[in-house]
């Protein structure tokens, strides 16, 4: 048998589906198994559909092989990550430093330095934890 698609969930704002369009569209161009991304829940069951959603992508993460932190500029701020995306990541994170698991932490770019989590995300990536995406060549 061969070897199965490698899987990807992607985070950021779901404010951004032009961008998580960009990104399922890249990401399913390279092979990839599109898990999860950021959905636009509609305002008026958001209390109602949120607690699904968030375990859902939750859950998701714990299965796939690469988290894609799509910290597009947004707000004024290059890179930015919002605090529910540094929560997402954190708890990939977890997942590697606690319970071994072979997963990928990608940020698509370095975020400015007035983003909030600027510093953990620095520490991380001098640490090797996370790595700043690459376009492939």
């Amino acid at each position: 048998m061969g070897t199965s698609m490698k899987k990807v969930v992607i985070a950021g704002s779901a404010k951004l589906q032009k961008e998580v369009n960009k990104w399922i569209e890249f990401f399913e161009s390279k092979n990839y198994e599109v898990l999860d991304y950021p959905r636009t829940i509609e305002v008026s069951r958001f209390m109602e559909l949120y607690p699904n959603v968030h375990t859902e992508f939750l859950e998701n993460i714990i299965k796939t092989d690469m988290l894609f932190i799509m910290n597009e500029d947004k707000n004024g701020k290059l890179g930015y990550i919002g605090y529910e995306a540094y929560a997402e990541l954190l708890f990939g994170l977890s997942q590697k430093l606690v319970y071994k698991k072979d997963i990928e932490l990608v940020i698509l770019k370095m975020p400015s330095t007035d983003v909030g989590c600027y510093e953990e995300l620095d520490l991380w990536l001098k640490l090797g934890w996370i790595k700043l995406y690459e376009e492939e060549t």
